[in-house]
C-alpha cells in the first residue's frame, strides 16, 4: 500500500514539474527531486529513468549529493518569487497578498542558503 502511494505522488510530482515547464509559477526541478525521492521508495526503473534524464538527472544528483542548488537555479526561483509577489500586489486585496510575500521571503531565504556546484 505504502509503495502504492509513493508511486502515486512520484507520478503526480512528474505532472506538476512537467507542467511547470510551461508555466512561470510553477517549479519544475524541486517537483522532480520529490519525484525522484518518491520512486526511490516505489519504482527504482522510474528512478533511473530520471536519474538519467538529460535535463533533470544533474539537478537532483547534485542536490542528493551536496543539497545544492545551481545559481542559475536560484536566480530562476527567486525570479518566480518575484513575479508572484508582483501578481499578488496587483490582483489579491490586503491582507491576503502578505501571505504570497511572506512564503517568497522563507522560501527565497532558504534557497539562497543553498549551496552551489
Amino acid at each position: 500500500m505504502r509503495r502504492h502511494l509513493y508511486l502515486i505522488a512520484g507520478c503526480l510530482s512528474v505532472g506538476l514539474g512537467t507542467i511547470g515547464a510551461f508555466l512561470p509559477l510553477l517549479p519544475t526541478i524541486p517537483f522532480m527531486i520529490l519525484a525522484a525521492f518518491c520512486f526511490t521508495r516505489s519504482s527504482p526503473r522510474l528512478e533511473a529513468k530520471l536519474l538519467d534524464h538529460k535535463h533533470f538527472g544533474p539537478h537532483i544528483r547534485r542536490w542528493r549529493e551536496r543539497g545544492a542548488i545551481s545559481r542559475r537555479g536560484k536566480k530562476a526561483a527567486l525570479a518566480s518569487f518575484a513575479f508572484s509577489i508582483v501578481l499578488a500586489l496587483i490582483f489579491s486585496p490586503f491582507p491576503w497578498f502578505l501571505i504570497p510575500i511572506a512564503a517568497a521571503l522563507v522560501g527565497g531565504s532558504w534557497i539562497w542558503t543553498r549551496p552551489e556546484g
